[in-house]
Protein backbone atom coordinates (compact mmCIF):
# COMPACT_ATOMS: atom_id res chain seq x y z
CA UNK A 1 0.00 0.00 0.00
CA UNK A 2 0.82 3.24 -0.62
CA UNK A 3 1.07 5.84 2.17
CA UNK A 4 -0.44 9.48 1.31
CA UNK A 5 1.26 11.83 4.33
CA UNK A 6 0.98 15.19 5.23
CA UNK A 7 4.20 16.63 5.22
CA UNK A 8 3.32 19.18 7.41
CA UNK A 9 1.93 17.28 10.24
CA UNK A 10 2.96 13.69 9.56
CA UNK A 11 -0.26 12.36 9.59
CA UNK A 12 -1.19 9.60 7.18
CA UNK A 13 -4.06 10.84 4.89
CA UNK A 14 -4.85 7.90 3.14
CA UNK A 15 -3.58 4.34 1.97
CA UNK A 16 -3.84 3.34 -1.69
CA UNK A 17 -3.57 0.14 -3.53
CA UNK A 18 -0.42 0.33 -6.06
CA UNK A 19 -0.30 -1.17 -9.29
CA UNK A 20 1.48 -4.23 -9.94
CA UNK A 21 2.82 -5.81 -13.19
CA UNK A 22 -0.34 -7.54 -13.82
CA UNK A 23 -2.47 -4.23 -13.80
CA UNK A 24 -0.43 -2.07 -15.83
CA UNK A 25 0.07 -4.50 -18.76
CA UNK A 26 -3.53 -4.47 -18.82
CA UNK A 27 -4.04 -0.70 -18.68
CA UNK A 28 -1.35 -0.41 -21.55
CA UNK A 29 -3.39 -3.27 -23.72
CA UNK A 30 -6.54 -0.88 -23.17
CA UNK A 31 -5.03 2.47 -23.89
CA UNK A 32 -3.35 0.70 -27.23
CA UNK A 33 -6.72 -0.64 -28.18
CA UNK A 34 -8.38 2.43 -27.89
CA UNK A 35 -5.59 5.33 -29.21
CA UNK A 36 -6.21 4.60 -32.80
CA UNK A 37 -9.99 5.39 -32.14
CA UNK A 38 -9.08 8.53 -30.48
CA UNK A 39 -6.27 9.69 -33.15
CA UNK A 40 -9.59 9.56 -35.55
CA UNK A 41 -11.43 11.53 -33.13
CA UNK A 42 -12.13 14.88 -34.81
CA UNK A 43 -10.10 17.53 -33.48
CA UNK A 44 -13.20 20.04 -32.38
CA UNK A 45 -14.17 17.03 -30.25
CA UNK A 46 -11.00 16.55 -28.57
CA UNK A 47 -10.58 20.18 -28.29
CA UNK A 48 -14.51 20.62 -26.46
CA UNK A 49 -12.90 18.09 -23.84
CA UNK A 50 -10.16 19.78 -22.56
CA UNK A 51 -11.99 22.97 -22.66
CA UNK A 52 -14.26 21.44 -20.43
CA UNK A 53 -11.67 20.20 -18.22
CA UNK A 54 -10.43 23.94 -17.96
CA UNK A 55 -13.87 24.51 -16.52
CA UNK A 56 -13.81 22.22 -14.08
CA UNK A 57 -10.59 23.29 -12.45
CA UNK A 58 -12.19 26.62 -11.92
CA UNK A 59 -14.96 25.05 -10.69
CA UNK A 60 -13.17 22.91 -8.37
CA UNK A 61 -10.47 25.11 -7.20
CA UNK A 62 -10.73 25.51 -3.41
CA UNK A 63 -11.45 21.65 -3.57
CA UNK A 64 -8.22 20.88 -5.82
CA UNK A 65 -5.72 23.42 -3.89
CA UNK A 66 -6.53 21.97 -0.37
CA UNK A 67 -5.91 18.07 -1.79
CA UNK A 68 -2.13 19.91 -3.09
CA UNK A 69 -1.57 21.48 0.11
CA UNK A 70 -2.66 18.03 2.06
CA UNK A 71 -0.02 16.22 0.33
CA UNK A 72 2.77 18.15 -1.07
CA UNK A 73 2.82 21.22 1.98
CA UNK A 74 2.46 23.57 -0.90
CA UNK A 75 1.48 26.88 0.76
CA UNK A 76 -3.02 27.51 0.00
CA UNK A 77 -2.37 30.31 -1.89
CA UNK A 78 0.16 29.30 -4.43
CA UNK A 79 -1.24 25.95 -4.70
CA UNK A 80 -4.66 28.05 -6.08
CA UNK A 81 -1.90 30.12 -8.07
CA UNK A 82 -1.13 26.99 -9.36
CA UNK A 83 -4.46 25.54 -10.18
CA UNK A 84 -5.76 29.08 -11.89
CA UNK A 85 -2.31 29.04 -14.16
CA UNK A 86 -3.25 26.29 -15.78
CA UNK A 87 -5.99 27.74 -17.93
CA UNK A 88 -3.32 29.79 -19.97
CA UNK A 89 -1.71 26.72 -20.85
CA UNK A 90 -5.20 24.95 -21.74
CA UNK A 91 -5.96 28.16 -24.02
CA UNK A 92 -2.40 28.13 -25.58
CA UNK A 93 -2.72 24.34 -26.66
CA UNK A 94 -6.46 24.72 -27.63
CA UNK A 95 -5.86 27.75 -30.03
CA UNK A 96 -2.92 26.37 -32.27
CA UNK A 97 -2.95 22.95 -32.03
CA UNK A 98 -4.84 22.78 -35.48
CA UNK A 99 -2.36 24.97 -37.18
CA UNK A 100 0.45 22.32 -35.93
CA UNK A 101 -1.58 19.32 -37.38
CA UNK A 102 -2.13 21.29 -40.60
CA UNK A 103 -1.08 19.27 -43.54
CA UNK A 104 1.52 21.51 -44.79
CA UNK A 105 2.61 21.73 -48.44
CA UNK A 106 5.82 22.48 -49.72
CA UNK A 107 6.10 21.98 -53.37
CA UNK A 108 3.58 22.23 -55.98
CA UNK A 109 5.40 21.50 -59.18
CA UNK A 110 2.41 21.50 -62.07
CA UNK A 111 5.00 20.92 -65.11
CA UNK A 112 5.51 17.80 -62.87
CA UNK A 113 2.75 17.26 -61.58
CA UNK A 114 4.70 16.47 -58.85
CA UNK A 115 3.43 17.77 -55.09
CA UNK A 116 5.77 17.66 -52.12
CA UNK A 117 3.68 17.60 -48.32
CA UNK A 118 4.44 17.29 -44.91
CA UNK A 119 2.08 15.83 -42.14
CA UNK A 120 1.77 14.87 -38.95
CA UNK A 121 0.28 11.59 -37.00
CA UNK A 122 0.41 10.69 -33.02
CA UNK A 123 3.17 8.83 -31.41
CA UNK A 124 0.95 6.30 -29.82
CA UNK A 125 0.86 5.33 -26.21
CA UNK A 126 3.00 7.66 -23.74
CA UNK A 127 4.07 7.20 -20.62
CA UNK A 128 4.01 10.65 -18.16
CA UNK A 129 5.85 9.83 -15.78
CA UNK A 130 5.00 13.68 -13.34
CA UNK A 131 6.38 15.41 -10.74
CA UNK A 132 5.31 16.31 -7.73
CA UNK A 133 6.20 20.25 -7.25
CA UNK A 134 3.79 21.53 -9.82
CA UNK A 135 1.61 18.35 -10.66
CA UNK A 136 -0.85 20.42 -12.65
CA UNK A 137 1.56 22.58 -14.22
CA UNK A 138 3.89 19.63 -15.10
CA UNK A 139 1.47 17.59 -15.68
CA UNK A 140 -0.75 19.58 -18.21
CA UNK A 141 2.10 20.29 -20.49
CA UNK A 142 2.35 16.91 -21.19
CA UNK A 143 -0.82 15.41 -21.03
CA UNK A 144 -3.29 18.32 -22.53
CA UNK A 145 -0.80 18.49 -25.84
CA UNK A 146 -0.54 14.56 -25.86
CA UNK A 147 -4.53 13.95 -25.97
CA UNK A 148 -5.26 16.92 -28.30
CA UNK A 149 -2.44 15.33 -30.97
CA UNK A 150 -4.59 11.78 -30.51
CA UNK A 151 -2.30 10.33 -28.46
CA UNK A 152 -3.49 7.98 -25.09
CA UNK A 153 -1.71 8.34 -21.70
CA UNK A 154 -0.74 6.00 -19.20
CA UNK A 155 0.05 8.63 -16.72
CA UNK A 156 2.29 8.17 -13.70
CA UNK A 157 1.37 11.10 -10.85
CA UNK A 158 4.40 11.07 -8.26
CA UNK A 159 3.91 9.21 -5.06
CA UNK A 160 4.07 12.64 -3.77
CA UNK A 161 1.12 14.38 -5.31
CA UNK A 162 -1.26 10.50 -6.04
CA UNK A 163 -4.33 12.51 -4.68
CA UNK A 164 -3.86 15.54 -7.17
CA UNK A 165 -3.07 12.80 -9.89
CA UNK A 166 -6.66 11.10 -8.94
CA UNK A 167 -8.39 14.68 -9.09
CA UNK A 168 -7.11 15.16 -12.61
CA UNK A 169 -8.38 12.20 -14.08
CA UNK A 170 -12.13 12.38 -12.45
CA UNK A 171 -11.76 15.41 -13.91
CA UNK A 172 -10.68 14.41 -17.11
CA UNK A 173 -13.29 11.89 -17.33
CA UNK A 174 -15.90 14.28 -16.34
CA UNK A 175 -14.94 16.60 -18.63
CA UNK A 176 -15.41 13.89 -21.49
CA UNK A 177 -11.89 12.13 -22.25
CA UNK A 178 -12.50 8.16 -22.85
CA UNK A 179 -11.23 6.40 -19.29
CA UNK A 180 -9.27 4.06 -22.05
CA UNK A 181 -7.35 7.00 -23.77
CA UNK A 182 -5.82 8.39 -20.10
CA UNK A 183 -5.09 6.03 -17.37
CA UNK A 184 -3.61 6.73 -14.19
CA UNK A 185 -0.80 4.48 -13.16
CA UNK A 186 -0.16 4.78 -8.96
CA UNK A 187 2.38 3.96 -6.96
CA UNK A 188 6.15 5.09 -6.01
CA UNK A 189 9.89 4.63 -8.14
CA UNK A 190 9.25 0.80 -8.48
CA UNK A 191 5.64 1.43 -10.20
CA UNK A 192 7.50 3.68 -12.42
CA UNK A 193 9.92 1.14 -13.75
CA UNK A 194 7.20 -1.13 -14.73
CA UNK A 195 5.72 1.42 -17.05
CA UNK A 196 8.88 1.73 -18.55
CA UNK A 197 8.56 -2.20 -19.11
CA UNK A 198 6.03 -1.06 -21.65
CA UNK A 199 6.62 -0.93 -25.18
CA UNK A 200 5.46 2.69 -25.21
CA UNK A 201 5.95 4.78 -28.08
CA UNK A 202 7.27 8.14 -26.46
CA UNK A 203 8.60 8.65 -22.81
CA UNK A 204 7.75 12.19 -21.02
CA UNK A 205 9.41 12.38 -17.68
CA UNK A 206 9.81 15.36 -14.82
CA UNK A 207 12.14 15.04 -11.56
CA UNK A 208 15.92 14.97 -10.84
CA UNK A 209 18.63 14.28 -13.12
CA UNK A 210 19.70 11.20 -11.41
CA UNK A 211 16.34 9.85 -11.96
CA UNK A 212 16.17 11.03 -15.84
CA UNK A 213 19.23 9.04 -16.55
CA UNK A 214 18.13 5.74 -15.43
CA UNK A 215 15.06 6.43 -17.90
CA UNK A 216 17.13 7.39 -20.66
CA UNK A 217 19.05 4.00 -19.85
CA UNK A 218 16.17 1.96 -19.73
CA UNK A 219 14.65 2.96 -22.83
CA UNK A 220 17.92 3.55 -24.72
CA UNK A 221 17.71 0.65 -27.41
CA UNK A 222 13.88 0.97 -28.02
CA UNK A 223 14.67 4.01 -30.63
CA UNK A 224 11.63 5.71 -28.66
CA UNK A 225 10.68 10.17 -27.87
CA UNK A 226 12.73 10.33 -24.54
CA UNK A 227 11.53 13.43 -22.86
CA UNK A 228 13.31 14.45 -20.34
CA UNK A 229 12.77 17.70 -17.87
CA UNK A 230 15.08 17.54 -14.73
CA UNK A 231 16.62 20.13 -12.61
CA UNK A 232 18.86 22.99 -12.56
CA UNK A 233 21.56 25.47 -10.85
CA UNK A 234 20.00 28.46 -12.11
CA UNK A 235 22.01 31.58 -11.81
CA UNK A 236 21.14 35.33 -11.30
CA UNK A 237 23.35 37.90 -11.85
CA UNK A 238 23.08 41.29 -9.90
CA UNK A 239 24.45 44.39 -11.99
CA UNK A 240 25.57 47.55 -10.18
CA UNK A 241 22.73 49.90 -11.55
CA UNK A 242 19.95 47.95 -9.93
CA UNK A 243 17.34 49.03 -7.53
CA UNK A 244 18.92 47.34 -4.89
CA UNK A 245 15.88 47.03 -2.76
CA UNK A 246 13.24 45.86 -5.27
CA UNK A 247 16.18 43.25 -6.73
CA UNK A 248 16.71 41.60 -3.30
CA UNK A 249 12.60 41.31 -2.76
CA UNK A 250 12.11 39.87 -6.77
CA UNK A 251 15.40 37.46 -6.61
CA UNK A 252 14.16 36.13 -2.92
CA UNK A 253 11.01 35.85 -4.19
CA UNK A 254 12.57 33.39 -7.25
CA UNK A 255 14.45 31.79 -4.54
CA UNK A 256 11.98 30.78 -1.92
CA UNK A 257 8.54 30.52 -4.04
CA UNK A 258 7.07 27.21 -3.43
CA UNK A 259 9.63 26.61 -0.66
CA UNK A 260 12.60 26.29 -3.22
CA UNK A 261 11.03 23.13 -5.11
CA UNK A 262 10.95 24.36 -8.36
CA UNK A 263 12.97 23.43 -11.06
CA UNK A 264 13.90 26.77 -11.83
CA UNK A 265 14.05 28.55 -8.53
CA UNK A 266 17.01 30.67 -8.25
CA UNK A 267 19.53 28.65 -6.77
CA UNK A 268 22.80 30.99 -7.28
CA UNK A 269 23.01 34.65 -6.63
CA UNK A 270 26.06 36.82 -8.09
CA UNK A 271 26.25 40.41 -7.19
CA UNK A 272 28.62 43.09 -8.57
CA UNK A 273 30.73 44.54 -5.83
CA UNK A 274 29.65 48.12 -5.80
CA UNK A 275 26.40 46.96 -4.45
CA UNK A 276 26.87 43.49 -2.68
CA UNK A 277 26.70 44.91 0.56
CA UNK A 278 23.65 46.91 0.05
CA UNK A 279 21.98 43.99 -1.71
CA UNK A 280 22.95 41.28 0.80
CA UNK A 281 21.61 43.33 3.36
CA UNK A 282 18.16 44.01 1.69
CA UNK A 283 18.19 40.40 0.46
CA UNK A 284 18.45 39.08 3.72
CA UNK A 285 16.12 41.46 5.35
CA UNK A 286 13.40 40.56 2.90
CA UNK A 287 14.19 36.39 3.94
CA UNK A 288 13.64 37.03 7.56
CA UNK A 289 10.28 38.45 6.67
CA UNK A 290 8.65 35.50 5.13
CA UNK A 291 6.22 33.25 7.13
CA UNK A 292 6.80 30.15 7.90
CA UNK A 293 3.58 28.07 9.34
CA UNK A 294 0.88 25.84 8.48
CA UNK A 295 0.72 25.10 4.70
CA UNK A 296 -3.05 25.80 4.75
CA UNK A 297 -3.11 28.93 6.39
CA UNK A 298 -3.45 32.41 4.25
CA UNK A 299 -0.29 34.13 5.52
CA UNK A 300 2.00 31.29 5.27
CA UNK A 301 4.64 31.87 2.41
CA UNK A 302 7.18 29.23 2.80
CA UNK A 303 5.52 25.76 3.98
CA UNK A 304 7.04 22.12 4.56
CA UNK A 305 8.90 20.45 2.57
CA UNK A 306 7.37 18.05 0.22
CA UNK A 307 10.11 15.02 1.14
CA UNK A 308 11.80 14.43 4.22
CA UNK A 309 15.03 13.65 2.77
CA UNK A 310 15.64 16.57 1.13
CA UNK A 311 16.24 18.14 4.75
CA UNK A 312 19.68 15.94 5.14
CA UNK A 313 20.71 17.58 1.52
CA UNK A 314 20.07 21.53 3.16
CA UNK A 315 21.69 20.35 6.27
CA UNK A 316 24.64 19.12 4.38
CA UNK A 317 24.93 21.79 2.33
CA UNK A 318 24.97 23.92 5.25
CA UNK A 319 27.86 22.47 7.36
CA UNK A 320 29.89 22.16 3.96
CA UNK A 321 29.28 26.00 3.27
CA UNK A 322 29.90 26.93 6.90
CA UNK A 323 33.31 24.75 6.48
CA UNK A 324 34.50 26.45 3.80
CA UNK A 325 33.93 30.33 4.80
CA UNK A 326 30.19 31.13 4.22
CA UNK A 327 29.10 33.27 6.24
CA UNK A 328 25.08 32.39 7.69
CA UNK A 329 22.65 35.52 7.47
CA UNK A 330 19.79 33.48 8.53
CA UNK A 331 17.94 29.84 8.81
CA UNK A 332 20.27 27.32 8.37
CA UNK A 333 18.41 24.30 10.26
CA UNK A 334 15.06 23.01 10.90
CA UNK A 335 11.99 25.51 11.71
CA UNK A 336 11.50 24.03 15.58
CA UNK A 337 7.72 22.66 14.76
CA UNK A 338 6.25 19.16 13.59
CA UNK A 339 6.67 18.65 10.27
CA UNK A 340 8.98 18.81 7.17
CA UNK A 341 10.11 22.73 7.77
CA UNK A 342 13.44 24.04 7.44
CA UNK A 343 13.84 27.84 7.93
CA UNK A 344 14.86 29.63 5.09
CA UNK A 345 18.92 29.55 5.13
CA UNK A 346 21.09 32.14 3.30
CA UNK A 347 24.48 32.27 2.86
CA UNK A 348 27.04 35.33 1.75
CA UNK A 349 30.89 35.19 0.86
CA UNK A 350 30.10 31.85 -0.85
CA UNK A 351 32.06 30.41 -3.67
CA UNK A 352 32.28 27.76 -5.97
CA UNK A 353 34.32 25.66 -3.63
CA UNK A 354 30.80 24.91 -1.73
CA UNK A 355 28.66 22.39 -2.57
CA UNK A 356 26.13 24.78 -2.38
CA UNK A 357 27.01 26.70 -5.27
CA UNK A 358 27.28 23.33 -7.20
CA UNK A 359 24.80 21.12 -6.75
CA UNK A 360 21.15 21.40 -6.57
CA UNK A 361 19.57 22.40 -3.71
CA UNK A 362 15.78 22.26 -4.34
CA UNK A 363 14.87 23.61 -1.13
CA UNK A 364 15.16 27.19 0.95
CA UNK A 365 18.41 27.94 1.02
CA UNK A 366 20.58 30.33 -1.34
CA UNK A 367 24.55 31.16 -1.70
CA UNK A 368 25.08 34.73 -2.99
CA UNK A 369 28.81 35.53 -4.41
CA UNK A 370 30.36 38.98 -5.03
CA UNK A 371 31.70 39.46 -8.59
CA UNK A 372 33.92 42.33 -10.10
CA UNK A 373 32.90 41.92 -13.36
CA UNK A 374 30.12 40.96 -15.92
CA UNK A 375 32.78 38.51 -17.20
CA UNK A 376 33.22 37.16 -13.99
CA UNK A 377 29.21 36.88 -13.62
CA UNK A 378 29.23 35.11 -17.38
CA UNK A 379 31.92 32.54 -16.36
CA UNK A 380 30.71 31.42 -12.59
CA UNK A 381 27.06 31.06 -14.32
CA UNK A 382 28.03 28.60 -16.74
CA UNK A 383 30.27 26.95 -14.50
CA UNK A 384 27.80 23.96 -14.00
CA UNK A 385 26.66 20.78 -15.30
CA UNK A 386 23.07 22.07 -15.55
CA UNK A 387 21.82 24.37 -18.39
CA UNK A 388 17.23 25.61 -17.22
CA UNK A 389 17.86 29.09 -17.09
CA UNK A 390 19.71 32.08 -15.98
CA UNK A 391 18.58 35.51 -14.84
CA UNK A 392 20.03 39.40 -15.05
CA UNK A 393 19.09 42.20 -13.55
CA UNK A 394 19.78 45.74 -14.81
CA UNK A 395 18.76 48.85 -16.34
CA UNK A 396 20.31 48.52 -19.04
CA UNK A 397 18.43 46.33 -22.20
CA UNK A 398 21.96 45.87 -24.18
CA UNK A 399 24.04 45.00 -21.52
CA UNK A 400 21.56 42.17 -19.76
CA UNK A 401 21.63 41.06 -23.94
CA UNK A 402 25.13 40.69 -24.00
CA UNK A 403 25.31 38.46 -20.74
CA UNK A 404 22.71 36.63 -21.48
CA UNK A 405 23.71 35.60 -25.27
CA UNK A 406 27.14 33.81 -23.26
CA UNK A 407 25.09 32.44 -20.90
CA UNK A 408 24.40 28.40 -21.65
CA UNK A 409 20.64 27.83 -20.71
CA UNK A 410 17.66 27.16 -22.42
CA UNK A 411 15.59 30.33 -20.51
CA UNK A 412 17.08 33.79 -20.27
CA UNK A 413 15.83 36.02 -18.10
CA UNK A 414 15.87 40.35 -18.10
CA UNK A 415 14.60 41.87 -14.73
CA UNK A 416 12.52 38.19 -14.20
CA UNK A 417 13.00 35.07 -13.03
CA UNK A 418 11.37 31.93 -12.58
CA UNK A 419 9.06 32.63 -14.92
CA UNK A 420 7.16 30.48 -17.61
CA UNK A 421 5.02 31.55 -20.17
CA UNK A 422 2.95 28.62 -23.05
CA UNK A 423 4.07 30.78 -25.36
CA UNK A 424 7.76 29.77 -25.28
CA UNK A 425 9.57 26.59 -25.47
CA UNK A 426 10.44 25.15 -21.76
CA UNK A 427 13.54 23.07 -22.27
CA UNK A 428 16.96 22.26 -20.72
CA UNK A 429 20.81 21.65 -21.64
CA UNK A 430 23.17 19.28 -20.02
CA UNK A 431 22.16 17.76 -16.44
CA UNK A 432 18.95 19.45 -17.20
CA UNK A 433 17.17 17.33 -19.45
CA UNK A 434 16.48 16.83 -23.45
CA UNK A 435 13.72 18.00 -25.33
CA UNK A 436 10.72 20.45 -24.82
CA UNK A 437 7.45 21.40 -23.68
CA UNK A 438 5.09 24.19 -23.84
CA UNK A 439 4.88 26.82 -27.08
CA UNK A 440 4.35 25.19 -30.10
CA UNK A 441 7.23 22.76 -29.69
CA UNK A 442 5.54 21.67 -27.47
CA UNK A 443 2.61 20.20 -29.43
CA UNK A 444 5.23 18.79 -32.42
CA UNK A 445 6.69 16.86 -29.50
CA UNK A 446 3.57 14.49 -29.16
CA UNK A 447 3.93 13.94 -33.28
CA UNK A 448 6.02 11.95 -36.11
CA UNK A 449 6.25 13.73 -38.97
CA UNK A 450 5.31 11.77 -42.42
CA UNK A 451 6.66 12.79 -45.93
CA UNK A 452 4.49 13.18 -48.78
CA UNK A 453 5.51 12.73 -52.39
CA UNK A 454 2.72 12.76 -54.71
CA UNK A 455 3.41 12.47 -58.32
CA UNK A 456 0.63 11.48 -61.24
Amino acid sequence: MLKIVNPATEAVIREIGEDTPETIAAKFKRACAAQKAWARAPLAGKIEAIGKFKGLLAKNIDKLAATLTSEMGKPITQARNEVNGVAGRIDFFVENVARVLDEKKVLTDAAQKLEEAITHEPLGVIGNISAWNYPYFVGSNVFVPALLTGNAVLYKPSEFATLTGLAITELLYEAGIAEDVFIPVIGGASVGAMVLEMPLNGVFFTGSYATGRKIAAAVADRMIKLQLELGGKDPVYVCNDVDVQAAAEATADGAFYNTGQSCCSVERIYVHEKIHDRFVDAFAKTVEGFTIGDPADQKTYIGALTRPLQIEVLDRQVADAKKRGGRLLTGGERAARKGYFYRPTVFADADHSMELMREESFGPIIGIQKVKSDEEAVSLMNDTAYGLTAAVYTKDRARARKVLAQANAGTVYWNCCDRVSPRLPWSGRGHSGIGSTLSTYGIETFLQLKAWHLKG
